[in-house]
């Protein structure tokens, strides 16, 4: 039986925290779907009438808007859904850069149930900037390693994203420092997840 809402755990944390590497490796456990937010507009079809109004956007280099953002995302997980790549009923969702602020947080309630927010933190911007600079030089993004567009990327994960952890109970949100080996971070990933025993009951 399919459930309301999709069980969800959300990796969350500021750009450089590893969120995408975490990912990745719990969507090859089987009963976990990944869903990376930037597959929503990967995966677009511009012929469409949700594809247009994204085009209308972002061909202007505009931000889109939360309420098109969440539409275009659940349009994505439902077509996921009916390719049985995602099973509901027996999967558990795994997001990282969605939800991005409040907005598309109280938006997508109506559709996830998150069971844990994983908080990759690093108070130590410095080693955030280092982080994100030496993987712009590895990924060929040479743009992407200004300093000061790295700085700004930051300032505008604490102004709208990092909200975010006051929208969810305390008691959901488990803070992991992102700064250990990612062997070390996913090992308390997979333990906290564990321990669900109610939610991890039919996996």
């Amino acid at each position: 039986m399919t459930p309301d809402r999709y069980r969800t755990f959300l990796i969350f944390g500021a750009p450089g925290s590893g969120k995408g590497t975490q990912g990745k490796v719990l969507g090859h456990v089987p009963r976990f779907f990944y869903f990376p937010c930037g597959d929503v507009f990967r995966s677009i079809d511009t012929r469409t009438h949700l594809g247009q109004e994204f085009l209308k956007y972002s061909s202007k280099g505009e931000l889109v808007p939360d309420e098109l953002t969440v539409k275009l995302w659940r349009v994505r997980i439902e077509q996921s859904v009916e390719s049985h790549e995602f099973k509901p009923d027996i999967d558990f969702l795994v997001l990282d850069g969605i939800p991005r602020n409040l907005k598309q947080a109280e938006l997508m309630s109506e559709v996830i149930e998150v069971c844990r927010v994983f908080h990759l933190s690093c108070p130590d911007r410095s080693k955030l900037i280092a982080r994100l600079k030496k993987r712009a030089l590895k990924d060929n993004r040479l743009d992407d390693a200004s300093e000061e567009l790295i700085r700004h990327r930051l300032e505008t994960y604490e102004k709208l994203s990092k909200p975010i952890l006051d929208f969810y109970p305390p008691e959901l949100i488990i803070n992991i420092d992102a700064t250990q080996a990612p062997i070390q971070v996913l090992l308390e990933i997979v333990t906290h997840i564990v321990r669900e025993k109610d939610a991890l009951i039919s996996i």
